[in-house]
């Protein structure tokens, strides 16, 4: 476990310093999980929302003073004009819990690819830290000796088409109220070949039900997914890419958080994230699983492809990003 400190700032003027590790991952008002839902107020405390002119991507607070999100979320390194919205649930209305940082600093991952969209991974800085409450709180991050077997739960959480295709609403439609999805963690191997050969590297960490219906996409880019451990919530992944949206056998394609607890201590300098590692228990059935091949998802074991009409078939790029 990471020990590090926090410096918060409270409105009597006083001023402690806590351990990260030991306030991170936790949201008391989180009284249940129920997939594909709207999300109560205070229950994913580290969600945060990205304006520009309007939201455009979703980030976690990972300490009083910085976000992690997508690096495919920004084309430009120049943070102006750039809005980091915490303690919000509507994106119109009433936010009584929210408060608003501009962003000082935007540090995507030196080896982000744009096309294969690996290391799929940016920090920001905001302009003046936050202080904690039941609204506004950082998420644990997965250490770099985590384990996410295939079938862990997870959530992932957003406003824009996160729940479209589960709630029978039309592609595109923003949900106005942040909302939150289950699904089961899908084995790096599996992913591959339902992706496209190629397309899923070990920076990456994919989620989805294999029936399809409940996913992330467009719109919910760089918002987390998170697995919950000892009463901790342990974020595993960054939204990154997928093919359509919730469609059976295309798990979403998250960044793989632990892979890169070196870079991101690298790069914060103080009051380091809570880095937490998640244990999975049992055997990964995804080491030994054996795949079929099908039309739809040409997953034949070792290879990953098919033949069809003399023609060998792969899929080798992402669809779209998210």
């Amino acid at each position: 476990m990471n020990i590090s400190l926090v410096y918060s700032s409270y409105s009597n003027a006083h001023s402690v310093f806590q351990c990260l590790s030991s306030v991170c991952g936790q949201a008391p008002l989180n009284t249940r999980i129920v997939g594909g839902q709207e999300a109560s107020p205070g229950s994913w405390p580290w969600q945060v929302s990205l304006h520009i002119s309007g939201s455009f991507c979703g980030g976690s607070l990972i300490n009083s003073q910085w976000v992690l999100t997508a690096a495919h979320c920004f084309k430009i390194t120049d943070p102006s004009g750039v809005t980091v919205t915490l303690g919000r649930q509507s994106l119109q209305g009433s936010n009584p819990n929210a408060v608003s940082r501009t962003v000082t600093k935007i540090i995507p991952h030196p080896n982000y690819n744009s096309t294969s969209f690996n290391n799929d991974i940016c920090l920001l800085q905001l302009s003046s830290p936050v202080t904690f409450n039941n609204y506004i709180s950082p998420v644990c991050l997965a250490a770099s000796d985590s384990t996410f077997y295939s079938g862990v739960n997870s959530w992932v959480t957003g406003w824009e088409s996160i729940l479209s295709v589960y709630l029978t609403l039309p592609p595109g439609t923003v949900s106005q109220n942040l909302m939150e999805v289950e699904v089961p963690v899908v084995g790096n191997r599996q992913c591959n070949c339902d992706n496209g050969v190629g397309t899923i590297t070990d920076n990456m960490i994919c989620a989805g039900l294999s029936a399809g219906g409940k996913d992330s996409c467009q719109g919910d880019s760089g918002g987390p997914v998170v697995s919950k451990e000892n009463g901790r919530w342990i974020q595993a992944g960054v939204v990154s890419f997928g093919k359509g949206c919730a469609r059976p056998n295309l798990p979403g394609v998250y960044a793989r958080v632990s892979q890169y607890q070196t870079w991101i201590n690298s790069q914060i300098s103080s009051n380091q994230p809570g880095f937490m590692t998640f244990t999975s228990t049992g055997t990964d059935s995804d080491l030994s699983e054996k795949l079929n091949a099908s039309w739809e998802s040409p997953a034949a074991y070792v290879y990953c492809s098919i033949t069809k009409g003399g023609f060998r078939v792969t899929w080798s790029s992402p669809n779209y990003m998210l």
